[in-house]
């Protein structure tokens, strides 16, 4: 009898559960994410609308002849475009890519196209990865995406590395949408980890902007490499949200709210502790912005205003319940609200009037902020006991560590507390071989998904 009356007691407890949880995710909109970050200022911002359009200029055939181009045209002098590769100029190995040379923002910029779903490439290159496959500077990393960035760069190294030297003023960016942006992170993490190949770039000079960034790295990788990759986020994107591997987001595109919604649940369930010790989840990578427009329980898009910050706990972990997920994920949407959030911001500065040289500082003061933000995101990370976290360097965020400190990381040697775990530095030509295979005539070709021992 006892049993009998428990079992509508359980019910009742089991609905209001339920219920409590599906109030919470409805009520969890992309605005609680960054609420706690400050704003971005015109300064920093300015490269994003510009790169967006960057990115756009890739799906045009003919930029002299464009069939289709945003409110202002792409920004884009087609006599400075140095190459433009297609997918089959790539074998299929990475997403369509140009070359071009701005010589208006002093910029030496490879910018890669997002997802075609037309091409069954782009889904390989998603499909060659396994949780924890790929180890990559103490972290891990999205196979595929780590395999297409090393293609690109073996390509085109000898290309960029005579623009670095004959530019030495310009700075080189890597810019990618959606699974262009994966590998453009990843690229950038090759070209940090192995400078000499680009004539011994200062780290400096290096920067990536991610276009709705894939969760493609650890997060003591994501973490680490804040002060050279910049993510932009468009309010309800999924795809930073999901750690859901991209091959079964893309395995299930037609039932994709279905999907989200089961993730959604089974991340709900997971304690973030538990999310933060687990090396092999993969985040969103570097410093993160993102672009806020739309309130809770009101209609409409409101004037965009762009959060930034380096968080380590709560780093976009939830996914929001909105009709607009998908849609905030493209890259005309975000083109858009980027321009119209960029022109706030440089209206806002212009009515306050702010004098050349009290705008120098203001610059200043940012990179020491944000130096100090990254400073603080490595210790929260080590605080959180997150694996292979390494404590700030004494040298700070965006300058080179001393010789004798760069050949005690080189040996694998724990150089800042003996708990962190380091790993020595990985060469360009171990890189190449544990990568790719040889064919008979000495060629590097990828390797086959299921012979990669990562």
């Amino acid at each position: 009898m006892s049993i009998v009356c428990g079992l509508p007691l359980l019910e009742c407890v089991y609905c209001l559960a339920c219920a409590r949880w599906a109030w919470k995710r409805c009520l969890h909109t992309a605005g609680h994410d960054s609420e706690s970050w400050g704003l971005a200022t015109a300064e920093e911002f300015e490269p994003v609308p510009r790169l967006c359009r960057y990115i756009l200029a890739v799906y045009e055939d003919d930029l002299r002849h464009p069939l289709w181009e945003p409110p202002g045209g792409y920004g884009i002098n087609p006599d400075w475009l140095i190459l433009r590769k297609t997918y089959e100029d790539n074998s299929g190995r990475v997403p369509s890519y140009i070359l071009y040379l701005d010589h208006d923002h002093a910029d030496i910029v490879l910018a890669i196209r997002g997802l075609n779903l037309a091409k069954e490439s782009d889904y390989q290159v998603l499909l060659d990865n396994k949780l924890g496959q790929q180890q990559f500077d103490g972290g891990y990393v999205h196979n595929g995406l780590l395999k297409a960035a090393v293609w690109v760069l073996k390509a085109e190294c000898d290309t960029l590395r005579e623009l670095v030297e004959k530019y030495p003023n310009y700075t080189l960016t890597f810019a990618g949408h959606s699974l262009g942006s994966g590998v453009a992170a990843m690229l950038t993490l090759v070209v940090v980890q192995n400078r000499e190949i680009l004539g011994n770039i200062v780290r400096e000079r290096i920067r990536c902007y991610a276009i709705a960034p894939a969760r493609c790295m650890s997060l003591n990788l994501a973490v680490r490499y804040a002060d050279v990759i910049k993510s932009v986020v468009l309010q309800d994107d999924f795809l930073p949200r999901t750690a859901t591997p991209l091959e079964d987001i893309f395995k299930s595109l037609f039932c994709l709210p279905c999907l989200l919604c089961l993730r959604c649940m089974r991340d709900t369930c997971m304690s973030e502790e538990k999310m933060l010790r687990d090396p092999r989840r993969l985040y969103a990578p570097g410093r993160l912005y993102h672009i806020v427009e739309r309130k809770l329980f009101r209609c409409g898009r409101y004037p965009p205003v762009v959060r930034t910050g380096v968080p380590v706990d709560g780093r976009f972990e939830h996914i929001v319940l909105s009709c607009n997920a998908t849609s905030d994920h493209g890259i005309i949407w975000i083109e858009r609200e980027a321009s119209k959030a960029l022109d706030l911001m440089l209206e806002e500065d212009k009515t306050m009037e702010i004098p050349a040289k009290q705008r120098m500082e203001r610059q200043e003061t940012l990179a020491k902020e944000h130096s100090e933000e990254y400073q603080a995101a490595l210790k929260r990370a080590v605080t959180l006991d997150v694996p292979h976290a390494y404590a700030p360097s004494p040298y700070g965020t965006f300058h080179e560590p001393p010789e004798g400190e760069r050949s005690n990381e080189s040996s694998g040697e724990p150089s800042l507390q003996p708990s962190m775990v380091t790993t020595g530095k990985e060469s360009w030509d171990v890189l190449i071989e544990r990568l790719f295979d040889k064919d008979e005539s000495g060629h590097m070709v990828f390797q086959r998904p299921e012979d990669d021992d990562g």
